[in-house]
Formats: C-alpha cells, sequence, structure tokens
C-alpha cells in the first residue's frame, strides 16, 4: 500500500519542476536591463533577445540570454558589423 501513495507524492513534484517561471518575474530577478538606450538600438544585429539584456561586469559588454534547444548562456550582444556592444573600453591587462 506504500508505493501508491509514494508514486503519487513523487508525481507531484515532478510535474512541478516543469513549470516555466513568469517571464515578468525572471526580468526583475536577473538584473536585465528594462529599455536599452537609443545609441544601442541603432546599431544592434537582428535576431537577438533585447528583453534578456544586461552589462558584464568584468567586459562591461552588453550580453544577452540566448535560450538554445539544450541550454540557455549569455553571450555578447552584438553589433550589423559583427562587433561586440560595450559601455568602456576593455583594460588589456585587465582581460588577460
Amino acid at each position: 500500500m506504500p508505493k501508491p501513495i509514494w508514486l503519487l507524492a513523487s508525481a507531484g513534484l515532478i510535474l512541478a519542476a516543469c513549470a516555466t517561471p513568469d517571464a515578468a518575474t525572471v526580468n526583475a530577478d536577473a538584473g536585465y536591463i528594462a529599455e536599452l538606450p537609443e545609441a544601442v538600438l541603432a546599431i544592434v544585429a537582428p535576431g537577438q533577445n533585447l528583453a534578456a539584456v544586461r552589462i558584464d561586469p568584468t567586459t562591461g559588454c552588453y550580453i544577452y540570454r540566448h535560450d538554445g534547444p539544450v541550454e540557455s548562456t549569455f553571450v555578447p550582444l552584438r553589433s550589423t558589423e559583427g562587433r561586440p556592444i560595450c559601455t568602456r573600453e576593455v583594460d588589456p591587462a585587465a582581460a588577460g
């Protein structure tokens, strides 16, 4: 008799793990930039997720969340020329 109760309890946990968080909650909690500057919007290349952009503190460049088929990762926000968009010059000594 204990097996059906155990299966029933674990089914609830498994289904709860499949839920996706609300986008508004994710954006507020993750520190994404609410509105990008006009200068960035003017040069950004198409096809990038502008709803999930933040500044990388180590490089000073804009990065965005890329949701791939297996995982989500942060990649540099690129201009139409293919260059990363940064807020400041990167010091070569600090970059390594």
